[in-house]
């Protein structure tokens, strides 16, 4: 069965466009979201690159078990911040109070667009290699 790395890609390019659509409509908590999606489809894109399976919505998890591949401080620290999102941005439960619009910032959604931007181009660099 062929690979289907263009499909995970691609989608990882509508979910970093989808990130930016929301910093501009305000939505800074989807944005933070939307950009962790988009990283881990590109990690995932790598994955079906190598004809491996990728289990989970850790980037950080997924990066240390991709094989063979030197992954620079940069690029796990943006994996980091960016598994902070996954929960915290959607589940009021996440934070004692409030729910988590309340709690996210445009500053907040640019530097998590900034970081699916760093894990997205590692990904890039290797799927076109």
């Amino acid at each position: 069965m062929p690979g289907r790395q263009q499909d995970w890609l691609r989608q990882a390019i509508k979910d970093l466009e989808h990130a930016e659509s929301s910093v501009v409509a305000g939505d800074y908590e989807w944005a933070c979201f939307a950009a962790h999606q988009s990283a881990e489809k590109a990690v995932k894109a790598v994955f079906q690159k190598i004809g491996a399976e990728a289990w989970g919505h850790s980037i950080t998890e997924l990066l240390e078990k991709l094989p063979g591949k030197r992954k620079p401080a940069l690029v796990l620290d943006a994996s980091k911040e960016l598994d902070r999102h996954y929960i915290g941005a959607r589940y009021p439960d996440f934070l004692p109070t409030g729910a988590p619009a309340d709690y996210y910032t445009k500053k907040d959604a640019k530097r998590a667009i900034k970081n699916a931007e760093t894990v997205f181009n590692f990904c890039k660099d290797i799927l076109l290699s």
